[in-house]
């Protein structure tokens, strides 16, 4: 890598269905709409800031065991199965006059102690849909965006909101069900977005024989996972794989690739420099650093994922 980097915290500032209301002593207190959540949250290693009355008011408590990601939900209030959220992507200038993009989408608790969305990546999907706009103001008549691992779609809603041709790519099918869903209710219905239940190093080696070229890819690997045939997806071990066949299916000016790790033992320099080898023939430039959700309550920083970022000079 030619240039020094340096790490950067990025935030989600524009939230109004999400809030971090409070964490420490291992654990976070969070709104997701309507319903207030407690979570384990090792990383926060510090006293809470809100007396215990305000953590006694959540609707439901997650209870983790020994094995990773391991547990179970503890309801303490009533609440309804599933609520709707809503994401107002930045508004900016656009040709066709969109102002303000709304994504609304619905959440629930999992088995796995998440609730259908990351509140800390809405700061990707602004980013993206910028640089989508940006080129559909140049008359460029066609942008392809590649959201691997898409999980419940957002990103993919992003993407297709400001005026991009997607293809979304998961091995769950649930997860993609559920992100089918999003997008009715996102009222993008009539936006092309694929959506393929596979597993994405077979997808994409599949792409590159058929010379799918792609100008935007997103890639959330999470840390362990399977295929819907049962191939295992370890991150250390597959990502080099994937990177390299993604590369081979890049459009030969690509506006952006964005890469996000969670609950791996990996700095951001670490993807950087991963990414900087995939983008090598490329002009363009790489930001790298932590998604961070900002407390209401003391106003601290908690680190959720590491980031990088490849834009086009």
């Amino acid at each position: 890598m030619k240039n020094p980097l340096s790490i950067s915290l990025l935030e989600a500032p524009n939230w109004r269905d999400y809030e971090l209301l409070d964490s420490g002593d291992g654990l976070k207190l969070e709104r997701f709409g309507k319903y207030i959540f407690a979570r384990p949250e090792s990383q926060a290693m510090w006293r809470r800031a809100l007396p215990q009355k305000d953590w006694d008011a959540a609707h439901a408590v997650f209870q983790p065991t020994a094995e990773e990601s391991g547990g179970h939900w503890d309801f303490k209030k009533q609440m309804d199965e599933k609520w709707e959220m809503e994401y107002a992507l930045t508004p900016r200038p656009s040709p066709a006059g969109r102002g303000e993009s709304v994504l609304r989408f619905l959440a629930m608790t999992t088995p796995g102690r998440h609730l259908g969305v990351f509140p800390e990546v809405a700061a990707h999907w602004d980013f993206m849909a910028g640089k989508i706009e940006e080129s559909r103001a140049k008359r460029v008549e066609k942008v392809n965006v590649l959201n691997l691992f898409g999980y419940t779609g957002l990103a993919s809603l992003a993407a297709a909101a400001a005026g991009a041709q997607v293809t979304h790519v998961d091995a769950s099918k649930k997860s993609v069900s559920w992100a089918r869903e999003n997008q009715a209710r996102s009222g993008l219905s009539d936006k092309p977005i694929r959506w393929i239940v596979e597993d994405a190093i077979k997808y994409m080696q599949r792409e590159a024989k058929r010379g799918v070229k792609y100008d935007g890819m997103i890639l959330d690997p999470p840390k362990f996972g399977r295929g819907p045939k049962g191939e295992v997806w370890e991150v250390y071990k597959s990502l080099p794989d994937l990177l390299e066949t993604c590369r081979a299916c890049l459009s030969d000016n690509p506006l952006f690739v964005v890469a996000t790790l969670y609950a791996v033992r990996a700095s951001a320099i670490h993807v950087a420099q991963a990414l900087d080898e995939m983008m090598k023939k490329h002009k363009g430039e790489i930001d790298c650093g932590e998604l961070v959700a900002r407390e209401k309550s003391a106003g601290r920083l908690l680190s959720q994922a590491a980031f990088a970022r490849w834009v086009a000079k």
